[in-house]
C-alpha cells in the first residue's frame, strides 16, 4: 500500500512538473505590461509637474511596442505637440532609450540616426520600466525640450 502511495505521489509530481515545463517549452511566460490605469497614473504625475510650472504640454504614453495607450493635452497647447509627443514616446519605446540620447548622437555627428525608421531625436521621450522590465515610454511636447523631459521624468518617477 505504501509503495502504491509513493508511486501515485511521484506520478502527480511528475505530471505537475511536466505542465510547468510544458508552458515554458511553448514560449509562454508571465510578463509585466503597462495597463491603462498605470498609464493614467504616469500621466497624472507628469501633468502635475507641467501645471506646477505653468507649462502647456501634451503627454503621450505608449506600450512596449510603441502603441498609444493614453494621451493628455493640456488646454491651449499647440496642436503640433500631439504628433511630436507621440513621436517622442514611440522613439523612446522602439529604441528603449531616451530621445535625448538619440538627439546627442545626431549632434555628435551620427547623422545616420536620422535615417532610422520612426526616430524623432528630440529630448522629451523616456523609456518606462517596472523593475528591470521595459513596459513602454512617455513623450512630452509643448515647451523647451529640457522642460518636456522634466515633465516626462515626473511621469517616470511615478513608477518608483
Amino acid at each position: 500500500m505504501e509503495l502504491q502511495s509513493t508511486i501515485v505521489a511521484t506520478t502527480v509530481a511528475i505530471a505537475a512538473l511536466a505542465l510547468v515545463n510544458g508552458a515554458a517549452a511553448q514560449g509562454v511566460s508571465d510578463r509585466k505590461f503597462l495597463t491603462l490605469e498605470g498609464a493614467k497614473k504616469i500621466a497624472a504625475a507628469a501633468n502635475a509637474e507641467a501645471v506646477k510650472n505653468k507649462w502647456n504640454v501634451v503627454i503621450a504614453i505608449v506600450d512596449e511596442g510603441g502603441r498609444l495607450v493614453y494621451l493628455e493635452k493640456i488646454d491651449n497647447t499647440q496642436s503640433a505637440s500631439i504628433d511630436i509627443a507621440v513621436g517622442k514616446a514611440r522613439t523612446a519605446a522602439q529604441f528603449r532609450r531616451s530621445t535625448k540620447a538619440m538627439e546627442d548622437a545626431v549632434a555628435g555627428g551620427r547623422n545616420v540616426v536620422m535615417t532610422f525608421p520612426g526616430v524623432l531625436p528630440v529630448q522629451g521621450g523616456l523609456p518606462l520600466k517596472s523593475g528591470d522590465t521595459f513596459i513602454g515610454a512617455i513623450g512630452v511636447s509643448g515647451v523647451q525640450a529640457a522642460q518636456d523631459e522634466q515633465v516626462a521624468m515626473a511621469g517616470v518617477d511615478a513608477l518608483k
